[in-house]
């Protein structure tokens, strides 16, 4: 079972986005920015592109919805996309607010978000989802 699959279960807490019955979102405890929100199947799967074709098309869809309400409550000019898929074998979608290219390196420093501003900064988010 990956730490994907235990904050779905709810075993490890988790700053939840959104969820359906195929997909869940939640907060990188780790971001590169503050909104950075990672997108799963809840079904285990390593590698993205093994998903099938339905599965990999709904959960781009469900990222869009994601992506919509992080614009709508997080200042940004864009909301990038990026699989990188190494560091969980679960597959799994990067959605990272940005600025400016940059935004999105991995190689920049994670932010330092207090437990507060993850908090808030999900609700505000959860709270444009539709």
């Amino acid at each position: 079972m990956t730490i994907f699959s235990k904050i779905i279960a709810g075993e490890i807490p988790s700053y939840k986005i959104a969820e359906d019955e195929r997909f869940y979102s939640f907060l990188d405890i780790n971001p590169l920015v503050k909104g950075h929100v990672l997108v799963v199947p809840k079904k285990e799967e390593d590698y993205i592109f093994d998903l099938d074709n339905q599965t990999l098309g709904d959960m781009m869809i469900f990222a869009k919805r994601v992506a919509k309400a992080i614009k709508e409550s997080i200042e940004c000019k864009r909301v990038g996309i990026t699989v990188i898929g190494l560091e969980v074998p679960h597959a799994h979608i990067h959605l990272i607010p940005i600025t400016k290219e940059s935004d999105i390196y991995f190689s920049n420093p994670k932010k330092k978000l207090s437990n507060e501003e993850l908090e808030a900064t999900a609700t505000a988010i959860r709270e444009k989802f539709l």
